[in-house]
């Protein structure tokens, strides 16, 4: 933080130190180097004002945390100077319902998403934050899905390839470099198949956020058509009550047959 020589005079310290403590807590905001507060408020003997100098300073130290965690996870990106990135990744491997959806983000320059991680990490609140922030500002995005009967026919590997393939294609900004989640697409294009992506990369931490939200309103959706699986919450995972719903009304049109314990019920009808 660039400040003049004076505003650390005793003269400018002593002003700081006759505030009230709503105008100290609107000043300590202004603030963005821990040691400035100190000088100018270190001698703040005022109970309410020591509690505000440290909650300051405890937000700068998290801040700070969070960019260093953000450098780290752009180490990817970093690599490719010059390049158009795309992050891609994809949700709805293992569940015994519904597609499996992947998405595709190229993130904006200069971008910075604090906090941004594996979406399977994040509350539903901070995930659908950091959703919307994604949608206004990222350069582009595209999701891709692959069906239930895909999924059926190929395998959910083969089935989550294409969702990925599908998201690539459905880009506007063509990228030249692909970041994308323990996997290779055979694009011809740079790609990095990178292990757990999601907590590695902003870029595919970006994209799984986006693939798990649009899914889980997907599931939300199939919820209301298909009632008693509990989808809007287990996002077609086999938890008990999903399981009590088969057990009780039969498969439906978007249950993995070649999953257990779909494929068995199937068997024994």
């Amino acid at each position: 933080m660039l400040r003049s020589a004076a505003i650390h005079s005793t003269e400018s310290r002593s002003l700081n130190l006759q505030m009230k403590l709503s105008e100290l807590k609107s000043l300590l905001e202004t603030y963005t180097d821990a040691e400035d507060i100190r000088l100018d408020f270190g001698g703040d003997a005022r109970t309410g004002a020591q509690k505000m100098v440290a909650a300051r300073l405890r937000q700068l130290e998290l801040e700070a945390k969070l960019k260093e965690n953000y450098l780290v996870a752009s180490e990817f990106e970093i690599r490719y100077p010059g390049e158009v990135i795309c992050g891609i990744d994809e949700v709805g491997r293992g569940p015994l319902a519904g597609p499996v959806v992947a998405c595709a983000v190229i993130l904006e320059e200069d971008h910075y998403y604090p906090g941004l991680t594996d979406s399977k990490k994040l509350s539903a609140k901070k995930r659908q934050s950091l959703e919307a922030l994604l949608l206004e500002r990222v350069r582009d995005y595209s999701i891709g899905v692959a069906t239930v009967e895909e999924i059926d026919a190929i395998n959910i590997y083969e089935a989550s390839k294409r969702a990925m393939l599908r998201a690539v294609q459905g880009l506007t900004v063509k990228p030249t470099v692909l970041l994308i989640d323990a996997m290779t697409l055979n694009t011809g294009l740079i790609e990095e198949a990178i292990i757990k992506g999601d907590m590695r990369s902003v870029s595919i931490g970006a994209a799984s956020i986006l693939a798990k939200e649009y899914r889980d309103r997907l599931m939300a959706e199939y919820d209301q058509k298909y009632p008693g699986y509990d989808f809007k919450q287990n996002a077609g995972y086999g938890t008990k009550k999903h399981l009590e719903g088969l057990e009780a009304h039969g498969i439906t049109p978007i249950h993995r047959r070649t999953f257990e314990p779909v494929k068995s019920i199937i068997r024994n009808v």
